[in-house]
């Protein structure tokens, strides 16, 4: 029976119009279900039993763009330090250690900023209208990194520094709303694995920062091979360098540009539509529009001003407001839930960080040591393949074995595995650090960054996107990446400085077997907040969150109406 609007004409169902490829849209099949929480019920079954196809991958790549994006920018700045050294401090080659802790965290001081803010916001306005606005923020403070110069009133670490503050507000951002948005119109059956490809994408981020590294060195190849060290490097030297941390820099906006278009256009979650702006007549829509590629839905407006009064007083799922968040989170099992999320995320990015300072070491074992060049260009040349083999040899591969593994094996075992073996691995290379030799470092070092990927660093990412209610799921995914964002402050800003403790010339590092053994300390209380995390894998996130009572209290245990128009299968109440 068809339903009727509060004046008892019958309902009139719009067909939707406009969109993109990555983020589908199909009409509305329960317009005639009168009961508003059994067409909750259906329209989101729709989504989480949705065969796995095409429009799934676009709107992974669409997602991961920006997480490449995020991971260029961010581990560009050692390449960015280094580069900025020869050009700004000549007679020296080297910038202060202060300017370059200071430029290095201030993306991830502006990250937390992003992560805070966007998550909340994406919880009281809405996914759609905040996603894109984080890429516009990093494409803007990008461009404005690449053309800055300095003068006698500024300082060009200080602009530097600004710039990557900005940047990283815009990088905050996009945790949250590309875990959400993706873990929101995912299947449940493949949603860790497409929540997981997204997030891979850092990898492909810090492998392409290394090759655009590497491809302006060889570009510039005349200008550098005249200088016989950094401190040397002046005239069309020096030129050369400025242009090319430039060149480094700015291209990280070009990825960002082309996903652009694709964020602004996506429709609404369904799950936001119908839990927290509680608009049903929208979410059938906006869920149609997700799988038929079009912008958004769009309902006829009586029938939905008349539903969205019905909805106020009767959809089950409970309301978002201040008093309901704290309610919420002082039961001890929500509390200690986000406190599992949060606490693994920071565990994990105090040593993640933190082991990033020892690349030199690692270069210098694989024999691409930063001493001993004849020539910038030799010294550019091996900082930038050096890397590349870093990132090739553990990082890349770490990310793809979980997209692989994540759905099969489970979050929780991944997260688990990955913490007991980082920390046998951080004793290893602490406790045994004189003994190991050059070789048996490099093999431990490669060892643990596949396990990070492999592990902790993939599923912090997932799992708070999965746990918690619609209503709050993307503040707490900010709360919990924020998290992680102050473990990397004090991992780089506080622990990893201990490592020169005692030096008595530049470059030593005698504590530095001292700070893999606190870095063994994090992973190990890793476990512990693991414990507290459930398992998420072919779950729906109704079930997850505790609100499939909400999905499926007062329906007919046999229904399995559908617009007759329609000739797909019926989807049948489990």
């Amino acid at each position: 029976m068809a339903e009727t609007t509060a004046r008892g004409a019958p309902a009139v169902v719009q067909k939707t119009s406009g969109g993109n490829s990555a983020y589908h849209n199909f009409h509305n099949d329960f317009a005639h279900v009168a009961d508003l929480n059994e067409r909750r019920r259906l329209a989101l079954a729709e989504v989480d039993k949705a065969p796995f196809g095409w429009y799934h991958v676009r709107a992974c790549v669409v997602a991961g763009v920006g997480f490449f994006t995020d991971s260029y920018d961010i581990f560009t700045a050692s390449l960015l330090t280094i580069m900025l050294g020869i050009v700004y401090y000549p007679g020296k080659g080297v910038m202060p250690t202060t300017s370059d802790n200071a430029i290095k965290l201030a993306t991830s001081a502006g990250t937390v900023i992003g992560q805070l803010g966007f998550g909340a916001l994406a919880d009281i306005v809405g996914r759609k209208k905040m996603y894109g606005l984080e890429l516009i923020i990093i494409i803007f403070a990008t461009l404005g990194q690449a053309l800055t110069s300095g003068s006698p009133a500024c300082d060009i670490i200080g602009l530097i520094i600004f710039w990557r503050v900005i940047m990283g507000i815009g990088i905050g951002g996009d945790y949250p709303l590309s875990s959400i948005i993706t873990s929101e119109f995912a299947t449940t059956k493949w949603r860790g694995a497409m929540m997981a490809a997204v997030f891979a994408m850092q990898g492909m981020g810090q492998l392409g920062a290394a090759f655009v590294m590497l491809f302006v060195t060889l570009g510039f190849k005349g200008s550098l091979e005249g200088a016989k060290s950094i401190a040397t490097c002046t005239g069309d030297c020096q030129v050369s360098v400025d242009k090319m941390w430039r060149t480094l820099i700015g291209i990280g906006a070009v990825p960002a540009v082309i996903a652009l278009y694709f964020r602004l256009t996506i429709p609404e979650t369904p799950r936001y539509t119908f839990d927290v702006a509680r608009d049903v007549e929208k979410a059938q829509d906006d869920v149609k529009a997700y799988m038929a590629g079009k912008h958004e839905g769009e309902p006829d407006d009586m029938e939905r001003i008349a539903t969205s009064r019905a909805a106020k007083d009767n959809l089950e799922v409970p309301k978002a407001s201040l008093s309901d968040f704290f309610h919420h989170y002082g039961k001890m099992k929500n509390a200690l839930l986000l406190l599992g999320t949060a606490g693994s995320w920071f565990c994990l990015d105090v040593a993640f960080y933190g082991l990033s300072l020892n690349n030199g070491t690692i270069l210098g074992a694989i024999g691409f040591s930063t001493t001993g060049y004849p020539n910038v260009y030799e010294y550019l040349y091996r900082t930038a393949v050096g890397n590349l083999i870093i990132v090739l040899a553990g990082a890349v591969p770490g990310y793809w074995v979980s997209v692989a593994t994540i759905d099969t094996l489970g979050r929780k075992k991944i997260q688990m595995g990955g913490f007991i073996i980082l920390t046998i691995l951080f004793i290893i290379m602490g406790f045994a650090y004189h003994q190991l030799s050059s070789n048996a470092l490099l093999a431990v070092y490669v060892l643990a960054q596949f396990f990070f990927n492999f592990g902790p660093n993939t599923t912090t990412f997932i799992v708070p996107g999965e746990v918690f209610p619609t209503r709050y799921r993307s503040t707490s995914h900010g709360i919990s990446a924020a998290s992680g964002k102050i473990g990397s402050i004090i991992g780089q800003g506080a622990i990893s400085t201990l490592r020169t403790r005692g030096a008595v010339k530049a470059g030593d590092s005698p504590w530095l077997d001292h700070v893999l053994e606190i870095y063994a300390l994090f992973m190990l209380l890793g476990c512990f907040t693991t414990l507290l995390i459930p398992e998420t894998a072919r779950k729906t996130l109704e079930e997850l969150s505790g609100e499939d009572d909400y999905a499926t209290s007062g329906r007919s245990a046999d229904v399995q109406e559908r617009d007759p128009s329609n000739d797909e299968e019926p989807i049948k109440a489990s």
